[in-house]
């Protein structure tokens, strides 16, 4: 219907409501009667037509979507219609005798109130019930009766909303909401009694609208809704409900990451700003999943220069397009570099050219059954491209060197683990010898990262399984890349020299219980989608550690960071490693990593 039908047919309902209303409030008050004059009447129904318009203009009225009419559209109503019977009766005050129709004017009031307001409501309710009923579309059940709920029933019901959801319930754990109804739609239930629900109101789909969720929650209800077949979403994020982005097109399907249970950390701000703003920074490994993600982090604190080194021409391409489009309005020089820190002439050159202020070194092959296979390139990407970054902060005068590091680096029995380690070491003694502050900062596994399991499982489930787990006991520390990359930030901003950072990541988690999880949030059932057992890889551990028990000090230095005690480190055996490890075999080439760590080993537990 256009806009100029649907105006013309408001005004023409409105005007014989407004011109009846006055005569059948006469014969209401005054019945049987011949005392009213029929010509003040008309007088008064000329004069109310003619204000109620007047009105109605200035309230909107005609302005208004009806179809969704709530409270504030019938405070318009009432204002409208209140003000025009207020001026007619001062015009029927001068043409005859106020106080004999002064009733008759209170009735019409109500009636204009009664039939305005009613002709309004009831094309919605006959919209809701029996017109916007669609069986083409899933039954849905709406976890959470506050505002994000009743904002997302109401959205759903919305006909230009182009969505195949329909809502026809709410649980919520509130027990003063349940068995009310919100929308003319039941709270039927908590959380617990999502399978019940779903199994008596045929639910085919759940929407979780909770955006405040605590620690655990979320995987409180998640764990109910994975009891029914019905496939379950939920809104993004708070900010978004804070400002007004939650629609029925932001719902998203729950991410594995949303079932860390992880409280966010609050950043000191004022800190960082301090530290990065109006500063030229420089990423390594700019394009990977980590160092592509401290880049994000890094622009939102507006630096003078940023300066994205990689080795990879496509994920430096990437990420230097998606910087210039976000924060192209941003007077920030976004500079990609195509370099590998291997080549220490053209690390040296990068690093004289740009004179960065702060360095975080995310470049490393991180891959551990891939590094047993080739610990030569383990050692010269990790170890010598480390300390050709290294030594360049140092010549250079850099102010802050940031070493992105691994939980794998403690108590090494993998290639990658023991280069990560080493790594470490030549940090650590750059650090006494360098006025740059060198710090490394260790965490586990990041969700989502180009090694992480996540992506593997996933194209696994696509392909209709099954997903292979090496085993079933076997753990892991996650933390979420955004997580992960604010928190190696702050850790740069309490860097004194020779630390290594830790994260608190939080509980381990079984792999197997990551892959279950991962299938039923992808709508499979393990009958449909199995989990084989594949066995231990070379150089991989059941159990992750962040910090030997030797190295851990009591107490964090800031939220969730932890710093590790250090030892001397003895920089011969790891010079001698870099100038002579090309011509170790295989095999010994790992021992001799090996001998390293242990040595440092014996070190700290004697310290």
């Amino acid at each position: 219907m256009s806009y100029r039908t649907r105006l013309g047919l408001l005004i023409l309902l409105d005007s014989i409501i407004v011109s009846t209303a006055i005569f059948i409030a006469s014969w209401v008050v005054y019945p049987f009667t011949s005392v009213i004059n029929m010509d003040a009447i008309i007088i008064s129904a000329v004069a109310l037509l003619l204000f109620h318009h007047l009105f109605a203009s200035i309230y909107k009225l005609y302005n208004k979507v009806w179809s969704y009419a709530s409270v504030g559209e019938l405070v318009a109503i009432v204002q409208a219609v209140t003000f025009s019977v207020l001026a007619s009766g001062l015009i029927m005050y001068l043409f005859n005798d106020y106080a004999l129709y002064r009733r008759a004017l209170v009735v019409t009031w109500m009636l204009h109130i009664i039939l305005i307001g009613g002709s309004r409501f009831m094309w919605r309710i006959f919209r809701d019930r029996y017109i916007k009923q669609d069986k083409n579309k899933k039954r849905t059940l709406i976890v959470g009766a506050g505002s994000a709920g009743a904002m997302i029933a109401r959205q759903l019901r919305n006909e230009q909303q182009n969505t195949e959801l329909w809502p026809v319930g709410f649980v919520d754990d509130d027990i003063h909401k349940q068995k009310m109804q919100l929308f003319n739609l039941p709270v039927a239930g908590g959380v617990k009694d999502i399978p019940e629900v779903v199994e008596e109101l045929n639910i085919e789909h759940i929407v979780i609208a909770i955006p405040s969720l605590q620690n655990g929650e979320l995987e409180k209800i998640v764990a109910s809704a994975n009891k029914t077949t019905a496939k379950v979403q939920m809104i993004p994020k708070i900010e978004d409900l804070m400002t007004g982005r939650v629609s029925v097109s932001n719902l998203k399907n729950v991410e594995v990451e949303d079932l860390l249970g992880r409280e966010p950390v609050k950043l000191d701000i004022n800190a960082i700003s301090e530290y990065v703003t109006g500063r030229t920074v420089m990423v390594t490994g700019a394009g990977g999943s980590i160092g592509s993600e401290i880049c994000r982090q890094i622009m939102k604190f507006t630096p003078n220069k940023i300066v994205l080194l990689g080795h990879g021409e496509f994920s430096i391409y990437t990420i230097d397009m998606e910087l210039k489009q976000q924060y192209g309005e941003k007077e920030i020089e976004i500079v990609p570099v195509i370099a590998d820190v291997q080549d220490k002439e053209r690390i040296f050159e990068v690093v004289n050219t740009h004179k960065p202020t702060i360095i975080y070194h995310a470049a490393a092959h991180k891959h551990v059954p891939l590094m047993e296979y080739n610990p030569h390139e383990a050692v010269k990407n990790n170890i010598i491209g480390t300390k050709n970054v290294a030594e360049a902060a140092d010549t250079f005068g850099v102010q802050t060197f940031v070493m992105v590091s691994t939980d794998k680096a403690v108590n090494p029995t993998n290639v990658m683990g023991a280069t990560k380690r080493v790594a470490e070491m030549v940090v650590q003694h750059m650090a006494q010898q360098s006025k740059t502050k060198f710090v490394a900062v260790r965490f586990g596994n990041v969700l989502g990262s180009r090694g992480s399991v996540i992506p593997l499982f996933k194209k696994q489930i696509e392909k209709g399984g099954p997903v292979t787990v090496t085993d079933p006991e076997m753990t892991r520390y996650f933390m979420t890349i955004p997580e992960a990359s604010r928190l190696v930030i702050q850790a740069g901003t309490l860097a004194k020299g020779g630390e290594i950072f830790v994260l608190d990541m939080g509980e381990p988690v079984k792999i197997v219980d990551l892959a279950r999880n991962l299938i039923k949030l992808s709508g499979y059932t393990e009958e449909e989608i199995p989990i084989q057992f594949s066995g231990i890889r070379p150089g991989e551990k059941m159990y992750e550690e962040l910090l030997g028990e030797e190295e851990i000090l009591p107490g964090e230095v800031y939220e969730k960071i932890y710093v590790g005690r250090t030892v001397e480190v003895d920089n011969e055996m790891v010079l001698n490693l870099i100038e002579q490890f090309d011509r170790y075999n295989t095999v010994d080439l790992k021992e001799v990593l090996m001998k390293i760590i242990y040595t440092e080993r014996k070190m700290l537990t004697a310290k």
